[in-house]
């Protein structure tokens, strides 16, 4: 009969703990339904491709405003995003004069007064170094930077609302250079590590080294980022800890390059990523690297405007400010040990995404926390119940 009881129990026990995993679920998955729709265009307004490099125009609308996403190629790679209060703005670009790339004004989004906010990120450099002492010193002996403005870009593949590019230069023996651009309509997840957690207010940027034949045999890699915004540019990054890596395994930090006002907490916009690179492309836990930034300095305009011809057509006023990150640590494997280096981030507006745990994680938390817990109730009930039938039955009976 005892067996039958625990029998029972159990199965409403599990009945209980599939209920609450659902609950979950539904909670978390309603947590944002906000969505985007997205218009892509390549090159607008021209019915050829330019020559010298593409600009991609991806339009992301909303309720009542949208998002600007221009990815251009037209000398170092640039990503520039641009926030209006309008659902109907556009972009105008002045074709003879943007692929000048000597005027201010020849690209604008329309109508300007409608512009919230705007920051872009430039991919300047690509640095190299001999770390024979292994010590990941990025002081060490620096070879001549990978200029990116000089690459020869292909032209960008399109595939509904991700892009493609790929460049190299003559000094770029047997490799490439990759970008990836994801914009997306509504939140998620990325779809291989680091996992990121995007939202409708954000893109994505993956970014791998393939093939290049190194030019020593313990070469480590820096990328150098240059960001350019209006009245609050990108100037601080801060770096959170968090006691979750179920998405990114081992790796307990996010870090976030922030547009904020000095002594507020308010973000405008923000470049975030999670301090991990890869060396394959399919990479497993062994092959995770970490990776480090370097605080953000203040740039040349006069260097910034000759990096970008989107940056000197949209810009007027420049405030660039810039940072290093580096891939790999004091006695992880160098660069040639699989010619591959892979790294993601994401540029968004607005506050970045927060992670949290999944309902799966909450679920076997409660069980954690919970079981021992209504095991100490019933067991405290069951002593209470048990002594005060024992002591009914010792005590006297009235004698009638």
């Amino acid at each position: 009969m005892a067996e039958v009881v625990i029998k029972g129990n159990g199965g409403i026990y599990l009945i209980f703990l599939f209920s609450l995993f659902c609950l979950c679920q539904s909670l978390f998955r309603g947590a944002d339904t906000f969505k985007r729709e997205l218009k892509v265009e390549l090159n607008p307004g021209l019915h050829y491709p330019p020559p010298g490099g593409d600009l991609l125009h991806v339009r992301a609308v909303g309720y009542n405003d949208t998002l600007h996403f221009l990815f251009c190629s037209q000398g170092a790679p640039t990503l520039l995003l641009v926030h209006t209060n309008s659902s109907s703005s556009t972009v105008q670009v002045n074709w003879p004069l943007f692929l000048a790339r000597n005027t201010s004004g020849s690209l604008k989004v329309k109508p300007e007064g409608s512009i919230l906010y705007s920051t872009a990120v430039v991919f300047s450099r690509l640095l190299e170094y001999d770390d024979v002492n292994n010590t990941a010193d990025p002081n060490s002996e620096l070879f001549p930077p990978y200029e990116l403005q000089n690459f020869t870009w292909s032209h960008l593949k399109l595939s509904g609302s991700i892009a493609l590019l790929c460049g190299a230069d003559a000094t770029f023996i047997n490799g490439s250079l990759c970008f990836k651009l994801s914009v997306f309509g509504s939140e998620g997840r990325g779809q291989y590590w680091p996992h990121l957690l995007h939202s409708a207010n954000s893109s994505q940027l993956e970014v791998w080294l393939d093939g290049l034949l190194p030019r020593a045999s313990h070469s480590r890699f820096l990328l150098e980022l240059q960001a350019v915004g209006g009245a609050y540019p990108l100037n601080r990054v801060d770096v959170y800890q968090s006691i979750d890596d179920e998405f990114t395994p081992s790796i307990f930090k996010v870090s976030q390059w922030v547009s904020a006002q000095n002594g507020s907490s308010d973000v405008y916009g923000f470049v975030q990523w999670k301090p991990v690179a890869y060396r394959r492309s399919n990479p497993t836990l062994e092959d995770a690297t970490p990776c480090r930034h370097s605080e953000p300095q203040s740039q040349s305009s006069e260097e910034m405007a000759t990096l970008s011809g989107l940056i000197r057509s949209f810009y007027s006023d420049l405030e660039p400010f810039g940072l290093n990150m580096s891939f790999g640590l004091a006695g992880d494997p160098f660069y040639n040990s699989t010619n591959f280096l892979s790294w993601t981030m994401l540029v968004g507006v607005g506050s970045p995404p927060v992670d949290s745990f999944s309902p799966l994680v909450i679920t076997i938390m409660a069980i954690g926390l919970g079981t021992p817990l209504i095991l100490l109730l019933l067991g405290g009930l069951w002593v209470c119940i048990r002594k005060r039938t024992v002591d009914s039955t010792t005590a006297y009976e009235p004698i009638n």
